[in-house]
């Protein structure tokens, strides 16, 4: 079981009684803007986003998606966590908050932690982050964590093009 803790935030493996949650997160529209429509419409949705998405991940890649709360409260504020890509041949860092809870540095300290964790426990030396090139507060997310500009490419012919940033620690 991952249970990961900074300061201020309590970082745990998803779980099947986080659907509620997960239902309002992936349908706030920043989410379904710059990161895309899970199609999660209801509770039976989001038990199902939750088992073959972030529960699937951690039991295949011992990574992914975590419930990211604050610690004093014990409140749900998003998700954060590495994640496996097919297309991708390193984890890459994703995050997402509820718009409440912006702009405190939350985000970048659930971030480092996920990271410093794949680091030190998992042993991953290069960690990658995508992000659409118009998502200016997630790029600055990433360069306050020391992710560089990679690239920026399209996955797919006449997709939108992402921008790819890295880093590695030797």
């Amino acid at each position: 079981m991952i249970v990961l803790e900074t300061p201020r935030l309590g970082l745990r493996e998803l779980e099947l009684s986080d659907a509620l949650f997960i239902l309002r997160l992936l349908n706030e529209p920043s989410f379904l803007e710059f990161i895309g429509d899970r199609q999660v419409r209801n509770l039976n949705d989001a038990e199902r986003y939750i088992r073959e998405g972030p529960m699937a991940s951690v039991a295949a890649h011992g990574h992914g998606l975590l419930h990211v709360h604050l610690r004093n409260q014990n409140i749900p504020i998003g998700i954060c966590g590495l994640v496996h890509r097919e297309y991708l041949p390193d984890p890459d860092i994703g995050f997402a908050l509820v718009p409440e809870y912006w702009g405190q540095g939350y985000t970048k300290e659930a971030a480092n932690a996920a990271m410093v964790h794949g680091r030190e426990i998992l042993g991953i030396k290069n960690i990658l982050a995508i992000t659409s090139p118009s998502n200016l507060r997630s790029i600055r997310v990433l360069e306050k964590l020391g992710l560089h500009f990679k690239d920026e490419r399209s996955l797919s012919l006449g997709s939108s093009p992402i921008r790819v940033f890295s880093q590695y620690i030797a």
